[in-house]
């Protein structure tokens, strides 16, 4: 997750954090982050695969964001798999 000006919370998913997070922070890849700086990488978690990477990033979409910011604060990974049976 990334914070961006308006404290807004961005998710995405990415083989390589850290280029990705570099991208964002040049104004390229996702257009909802051109104009948005400062960039913050405030969270990130490997998992198995494409797959449940989309489902995770699905699910945390909807989370709300104070629930987010809990997970932020406290740095831990989410369950996946409970998580993807929900």
């Amino acid at each position: 997750m990334i914070r961006c000006k308006g404290d807004v919370l961005y998710t995405g998913i990415t083989t390589d954090v850290t280029r990705r997070f570099g991208e964002h922070q040049a104004g390229k890849g996702a257009k909802f982050l051109r104009g948005k700086a400062p960039l913050e990488l405030v969270y990130s978690q490997e998992v198995g695969n494409q797959s449940q990477a989309l489902k995770l990033e699905f699910w945390l979409k909807k989370q709300p964001k104070l629930s987010k910011e809990k997970m932020i604060q406290q740095g831990l990974p989410v369950d996946i798999q409970t998580r993807l049976m929900q």
